[in-house]
């Protein structure tokens, strides 16, 4: 089917030219989430990311891809972009034609959405894997594997009508084929274009917090890790050098900057925490550790609350003294 072909030119474009090959753990992904309501009403959104990094993104309302960073452009002459632009939107009104004739074929029920994934993961050296997946319903249905479509194992009878008429096209696959081949060479490219930014590295802030107990007699302590970038990060409360299974971790979350934030919780009875401490480590802080002892922040907190009776006190004193005074002013104009 034609438009396949249209599709994987703008998943796996060349565009990036010659560049040194950079060791990289990076991988590269294409992301097609496709909703049918019925035969003649559809939404198609797609994005590109480079590891956690989102690159480019195209979605239903617009024509033209939208590169989110300068250097997702790579080397692209002016030309070769409108080429580019033209190729998705050929590729959105084939996609959406072939699936509407692939639903009356096999008189699927509406509505469906269709999931696409395709890259590659680029590996230290030149090892490489690159892959193309379609989902329907969320359940992977079909892939490309070596030089031709296969069916997923537990994928459904119906789809072998669809196998069968894909591989009928020895045009697409050939050039599925090739895209696939080229894409770790192509996304070395694009890591050497995007280097500065992708190496970079921001330290985690980190606090603790108390959060809702458990029970009686129990108290949740919470590690706060927010603004670091990359997003691996290792965060555990320990107790000495002994680390607390009991851990639970929030999923790790982005923030509006870009970089990252994660939560650490420990449900422990309440006269066990003294000793407890949550460690922080991450590559932009070169083995120096983030540790965060626990009884500091109970020591903190005591102080807190202190200074904050002290603080109402005199406030309380002032306010007392100014009653005082305006009752006094006013009886002695009164007697005026």
């Amino acid at each position: 089917m034609g438009s396949l072909r249209c599709w994987l030119l703008w998943v796996l474009p060349q565009v990036w030219g010659n560049s040194k090959v950079l060791e990289s753990g990076l991988p590269f992904r294409i992301l097609q989430i496709s909703s049918f309501v019925n035969s003649s009403w559809q939404r198609t959104d797609c994005s590109a990311w480079l590891g956690d990094l989102q690159t480019h993104r195209w979605d239903n309302a617009s024509d033209a891809v939208e590169f989110l960073k300068p250097w997702a452009r790579g080397k692209l002459s002016h030309q070769e972009l409108e080429e580019l632009q033209q190729i998705y939107r050929v590729y959105r009104s084939s996609f959406t034609r072939d699936i509407w004739e692939f639903g009356k074929m096999l008189q699927f029920d509406y509505p469906a959405d269709i999931q696409a994934s395709a890259g590659c993961d680029v590996y230290p050296g030149n090892a490489s894997k690159s892959f193309l997946q379609v989902a329907y319903e969320g359940k992977y249905i079909v892939g490309f594997q070596e030089s031709s479509w296969e069916a997923a194992p537990d994928a459904p009878a119906w789809v072998k009508l669809v196998i069968k008429v894909l591989n009928e096209d020895q045009g697409t696959k050939e050039t599925v084929q090739k895209l696939l081949k080229d894409c770790p060479h192509q996304v070395r490219g694009l890591l050497e274009t995007g280097k500065s930014e992708l190496e970079q590295q921001v330290k985690p802030k980190a606090w603790l917090s108390s959060g809702p107990s458990a029970g009686p007699g129990h108290q949740q302590l919470v590690c706060h890790v927010s603004g670091f970038y990359p997003k691996p990060v290792w965060v555990m409360w320990m107790r000495g050098e002994q680390e607390q299974p009991d851990t639970q971790h929030s999923d790790v979350m982005p923030s509006a900057d870009e970089t990252w934030y994660l939560r650490a919780t420990l449900d422990v009875a309440a006269e066990g925490v003294a000793d407890l401490a949550c460690r922080v480590k991450h590559s932009s802080l070169e083995g120096q550790d983030i540790v965060l002892h626990w009884a500091d922040i109970s020591h903190t907190s005591v102080t807190s609350i202190v200074l904050a009776v002290l603080a109402f006190l005199v406030l309380l004193g002032v306010l007392l003294g100014l009653i005082l005074w305006f009752r006094r002013h006013r009886l002695y104009q009164d007697i005026l």
